[in-house]
């Protein structure tokens, strides 16, 4: 038995384009955008989406969005996902990356909310 829940959207820019995309999804959404301590390819979007963690994320590819599911079995959620249909491509750190039907890209992390949070919102799985 595993819990994961959706927790975080993020917005893929290209790695040139990022000041600019910071600078037009910080007035949009009407929030103060902020870098990421330790982590200088994503920049927060506080309170930007009610509930998720949104940032945008500077990559080397196309822009795009994506979601990341959190879960406390990070292995036990990928398998889930490839078992729905999802291909897993790429590992960074804990986290995996998988396309899923339809090609958009999802990520499976380790749970990085609030533990009481995550165990109010988390869906468990058998």
């Amino acid at each position: 038995m595993h819990r994961s829940r959706v927790s975080t959207l993020l917005i893929d820019v290209p790695r040139e384009s990022r000041d600019d995309a910071v600078s037009f999804w910080a007035a949009a959404l009407g929030v103060e955008a902020s870098p990421v301590p330790d982590e200088e390819q994503f920049t927060s979007l506080p309170h930007a989406v009610p509930g998720l963690v949104t940032a945008l994320q500077a990559v080397d590819d196309q822009p795009r969005y994506h979601l990341d599911f959190e879960t406390d079995d990070v292995e036990a959620e990928t398998r889930r996902f490839v078992g729905l249909g999802a291909v897993e491509v790429s590992r960074w750190l804990d986290c995996r990356t998988l396309r899923v039907p339809g090609g958009q890209l999802v990520c499976v992390i380790p749970v990085h909310s609030d533990p009481e949070e995550f165990r109010a919102h988390a869906h468990v799985w058998p």
